[in-house]
């Protein structure tokens, strides 16, 4: 289901805001204690079922959740209402595999580091029961399979001495040679270990055990596939898979390419904004998404707060964007951050592909593809940071890049924030429910008492007195400001209200 349009329903029909509670938690840290920088997450991914989580961390690592909860999907309503099983079952993850995904390297022909860092992780389609997925750093995507093998072991095989020796006469005078055999058959006395002297009772010794091999169980083994390698001159910042199973984009700063799974030797550049003059360069390509349904059609978004959509049938090279999304500013609104802050760090399409969902640094947009005038709504994240634009951007803080994630439904949209909290959003017509969350055990810690309705224009608050915008030592709570605890990177389960969000090192799950 997807959000309705304005006028589709009316206020009295809105759904009850959900209430979240906390689920589990991997990699809690304990107090005063410090967080390496490789153990910091840096990606979370779930896949198109929602039985397995991957998450990125900046060592190079990537790990995965696989949910252990699942019941049986063909079973019916009414059937497990009669096993007295729980509709709304408690979801829970557990540790499944984890692997090494890139290391860091050095390119010597610019004399650049490379880091290890995953930026990007997304599932792909599998025809058996193995695994795929693609990681990416700044530079290198590869592609992994992680499938179940069985480790293969040889039993022991000894000779239980406690049984040939004493216990049987015929044993204890079958050799001529005082030196006893060894557990595995063998002779400790390497001159006359094959005296012939040696004879073995009628039927051989009870207790002398042949190898066998067995089988442990199954363990999950990742393996790379793939890599695609050297394709872009500049970091990357996102990778998308196609809705035709074969094709993926890996967009950077100035270019797309569009790649197939199968080939890793080449890949065709799609769009390219690089000016001829780089002193006429004005904007960057932020984020890069292939439509979920349409395998012709993907959006990418820009620095100035603008997304165009392109349709790879017009023609090979996508100079020309067969629709643009964007909201101007106010006239006398334009200040020297207006630019920095209009920038896009993220976009989401709806699960239909009917919608798209943006974040920038102040806000969240939900846009309509078919109304390109202006996004159907606009939430309020970091007004009330307005007033401290300065020292963000002294510390770099105003150069976050905070990920956005609609639910299955299409009813809510989600976004993390500084102090490691996270805020949903209703995006129906006249909805008012704006939660805050704290990625901590008590998720409603932070709870605001008074959300304010979504706006539908960037106009509407840019005049007059913000909510928390009087205080510049507080958030929109009254909580003092914390910028080195943010929280960058969440995802929504694709069929279900479960939010999986990432606090430095620790996995936060939430349910409702």
């Amino acid at each position: 289901m997807d959000p309705p349009g304005p006028g589709d329903q009316g206020e009295a029909s809105q759904p009850l805001p959900l209430d979240w509670r906390f689920a589990q938690v991997f990699g809690e840290r304990a107090a005063g204690e410090d967080v390496q920088e490789v153990d910091v997450i840096s990606a979370i991914e779930f896949d198109k079922s929602g039985d397995h989580l991957a998450t990125g961390d900046k060592g190079g690592r990537v790990v995965l959740f696989e949910r252990t909860d699942a019941r049986d999907q063909s079973a019916s309503r009414r059937e497990l209402e009669r096993q007295d099983v729980p509709i709304n079952r408690h979801p829970e993850f557990r540790y499944k595999t984890e692997f090494q995904s890139h290391e860091p390297e050095f390119d010597y022909l610019k004399s650049l580091e490379i880091e290890e860092k995953i930026n990007k992780i997304k599932w792909c389609q599998t025809a058996n029961s193995a695994l795929s997925l693609l990681s990416t750093n700044d530079k290198t995507i590869k592609y992994w399979k992680v499938q179940e093998k069985k480790i293969k072991r040889v039993s022991v095989m000894n000779l239980n001495t406690s049984q040939s020796v004493g216990s049987s006469t015929s044993a204890s005078a079958s050799t001529s040679s005082s030196k006893a055999p060894l557990p595995n058959g063998g002779c400790s006395d390497k001159f006359n270990c094959l005296n012939t002297d040696l004879s073995f009772p009628p039927g051989g010794y009870p207790s002398l055990c042949l190898p066998v091999v067995t089988s442990l169980e199954a363990n999950p083994v990742a393996r790379c596939r793939r890599v695609y390698a050297h394709a872009h001159d500049y970091h990357i910042n996102s990778i998308s898979n196609n809705s035709d199973g074969e094709t993926f984009i890996s967009a950077d700063d100035l270019r797309i390419n569009l790649w197939n799974l199968e080939i890793n030797s080449q890949s065709f550049n799609i769009v390219d904004v690089k000016p001829t003059n780089m002193e006429d360069l004005t904007e960057v390509i932020t984020c890069a998404e292939f439509h979920p349904n349409h395998c012709n059609t993907l959006a990418y978004s820009s620095s100035k707060g603008s997304i165009r959509l392109i349709d790879l049938r017009q023609s090979a090279l996508c100079d020309n964007h067969s629709k643009i999304f964007e909201e101007h500013e106010a006239p006398g609104s334009r200040s020297f951050f207006t630019e920095i802050i209009a920038s896009i760090s993220d976009i989401k399409f709806s699960r239909d592909g009917r919608y798209i969902l943006s974040r920038d640094y102040m806000t969240l947009k939900l846009w309509d593809l078919n109304m390109d005038s202006g996004p159907v709504s606009t939430f309020q994240v970091h007004e009330h940071l307005r007033p401290k634009l300065c020292d963000l951007y002294e510390n770099d803080s105003i150069f976050d890049k905070f990920e956005c994630c609609l639910s299955g439904d299409g009813l809510r949209v989600a976004t993390g924030s500084y102090g490691n909290i996270f805020r949903v959003f209703g995006c129906t017509p006249g909805s008012i429910e704006a939660t805050t969350l704290e990625a901590s055990r008590n998720p409603m810690r932070r709870q605001i008492t008074n959300p304010s309705r979504p706006t539908r224009t960037l106009t509407s608050f840019t005049r007059g007195v913000r909510r928390g915008g009087e205080n510049q030592g507080v958030d929109a709570n009254g909580n003092s400001l914390d910028f080195s605890t943010k929280l960058l990177h969440l995802a929504w389960h694709p069929t279900e209200n479960s939010i999986a969000c990432a606090a430095s090192n620790s996995l936060y799950m939430y349910y409702a």
